[in-house]
């Protein structure tokens, strides 16, 4: 079974508390917090997003799937670890060198957190093969990250092919998270190819009832 992370950067403002709500009603299993410094990416969902994950932490026991799309990741790291998240994955090209991917690897894991690298669409996915076996989680962005609502980049289901096959013949224990433009029309193929955590926010959160989204995106 697919599992569902839902993205909550666009959320109705005033209508935070019933959405997170309704969300987890509806089954979600993770809420995809969104990370955005104004630098890495245009956008700046910094405060924002920590204020959410901060309110999420104290109503709901479902976990936080927290994506940094921030250049200065070990803060990043550091201010949203204070919510306790499930995971936190940030991105290979936020860091200069190798040490310094290995550096923030064992610093979340130190911090009892589970860890994810993120790859942007024109990143080769081969640039992120030597870190797998020491992380729980690959985030292939399907489209260029920093808005919501995007359509998602076709070329990246190969991506998620290749990164499928090589996991597999290495015997890699790994979830594969894809997100950007994921939908009920695009949710197969990005399945078939072999991403077994979706992020979809706009499909979601668009919807009249959420639960039947989610169930459909899951199966």
């Amino acid at each position: 079974m697919v599992e569902v992370s839902t993205s909550i950067l666009n959320v109705k403002e005033k209508e935070e508390s019933a959405t997170f709500f309704e969300l987890e009603t509806a089954k979600t299993d993770y809420f995809h917090i969104d990370v955005m410094d104004g630098k890495f990416v245009k956008k700046d969902t910094y405060q924002k997003m920590l204020e959410y994950a901060s309110y999420i932490k104290r109503i709901s026991n479902l976990p936080l799937d927290v994506h940094l799309m921030v250049e200065d990741v070990k803060l990043g790291v550091d201010d949203f670890l204070a919510v306790e998240p499930n995971i936190i994955t940030f991105h290979l090209e936020a860091c200069k060198n190798k040490e310094e991917v290995y550096e923030i690897i064992n610093y979340i894991k130190e911090n009892n957190c589970k860890v994810g690298i993120s790859v942007k669409p024109e990143t080769k996915i081969e640039e992120i093969y030597e870190f797998l076996p020491f992380i729980h989680m690959c985030l292939v962005m399907t489209v260029e990250p920093g808005k919501g609502g995007q359509t998602l980049l076709s070329e990246m289901v190969d991506k998620i092919k290749t990164l499928k096959k090589y996991i597999e013949e290495k015997d890699i224990d790994i979830d594969i998270e894809a997100d950007g433009g994921i939908n009920l029309k695009t949710a197969p193929e990005v399945k078939k190819a072999g991403a077994n955590i979706l992020v979809a926010g706009t499909a979601i959160l668009m919807a009249n009832d959420f639960k039947p989204i989610i169930k459909e995106l899951k199966n």
